[in-house]
């Protein structure tokens, strides 16, 4: 790997969000902002943020929507190289709903849509022996072939040593049976490492335990070396085991106060932070937590996934006011 080579792959949906201009019901809302979004595409512009650049997978139409998220990749740094465009397939896209406390739900409109239709071995294994990070997202596995092709894609991964990184990121919606959503991160945790998720994540992922801590614990026991639990204003907690190479450690950071506009993507903004973090060389995760809580809790400050994603100098500030 060279000095100008991405040290991250990050793999999977880049959609459109459409934010609602109050908190209401979907029913009830007339106006609608547009902002490009999808999880992977969040930690991918996330990434590229705080001086990470990753390469991103990723499919989308080639579609006016297709083409306003090549546009807005492109305009955060992030390479072209895994960005396809397909001419047969629109792409999807999602309408938001929050309510009076910025908490949001989703309406999605993803059926064969271009981000479903990644193909199995499209990453060559010598770009997988050339980066030391894979990220891997949830919502790909809800349908084929961009399923078998995440899974594909895990698992040459972790043959080659790269530590996996797996959000769960749960959608009910996106799954008929929720009880194959529970199967298919069961069978994810076996590739990954690291596992970044929200309570409510991991208990539609199947792991059943009666508190965030339990939930760390339980992820581990599966195989994963490191959970990480996000909690949303609350902050966020680690467990690592003794196979993690920070070693291993428990711990739990509060998070910061601010005053939240939207939190659609929050979640993915801590995941870019932990993983800007980990993979800039940091090993203690109490630092980990810190630096990723500040990186969510600015991003909920404005409207929109991508909006707010601050700098890795923003951050400093922000933590050190």
């Amino acid at each position: 790997m060279t000095d100008s080579e991405p040290a991250v792959l990050v793999a999977g949906e880049a959609l459109v969000d459409f934010l609602p201009d109050r908190p209401a019901r979907l029913a009830d809302v007339e106006n609608f902002a547009r902002r490009a979004g999808g999880a992977p595409a969040n930690v991918a512009v996330g990434l590229a943020r705080l001086g990470t650049t990753p390469w991103f997978w990723t499919r989308v139409g080639t579609d006016p929507f297709g083409d306003h998220l090549a546009e807005t990749l492109a305009a955060n740094g992030v390479p072209d190289r895994f960005v396809e465009r397909d001419p047969d397939a629109r792409t999807a896209l999602a309408f938001v709903s929050h309510d009076e406390a910025a908490d949001r739900a989703f309406t999605f409109y993803r059926n064969d849509t271009a981000d479903t239709r990644l193909e199995p071995g499209t990453v060559p294994d010598a770009v997988l022996d050339s980066v030391a990070w894979v990220y891997v997202g949830g919502v790909m596995l809800a349908a084929d072939p961009g399923r078998t092709a995440t899974f594909d894609l895990a698992e040459r991964a972790a043959a080659r040593d790269c530590t996996v990184v797996f959000d769960p990121n749960a959608r009910p919606e996106l799954w008929a049976d929720r009880g194959a959503f529970a199967d298919s991160a069961a069978e994810m945790f076996d590739h990954a490492d690291v596992v970044k998720a929200t309570s409510e994540d991991l208990r539609e992922a199947g792991v059943d335990a009666d508190d965030p801590h339990a939930l760390a614990r339980a992820v581990c026991e599966r195989g994963p070396h490191t959970a990480l639990v996000s909690r949303g204003e609350a902050g966020a907690l680690a467990r690592a085991t003794d196979a993690a190479p920070w070693g291993p450690d428990a711990v739990a950071h509060d998070g910061y106060a601010v005053d939240p506009v939207d939190t659609t993507g929050a979640g993915d903004a801590f995941t870019a932070g932990a993983m800007a973090a980990l993979a800039g060389g940091e090993r203690s995760l109490s630092g980990v937590l810190s630096f990723a809580n500040a990186v969510a809790a600015i991003t909920t400050t404005e409207a929109g996934a991508m909006a707010a994603l601050p700098t890795r100098e923003r951050v400093e500030r922000f933590r050190g006011s």
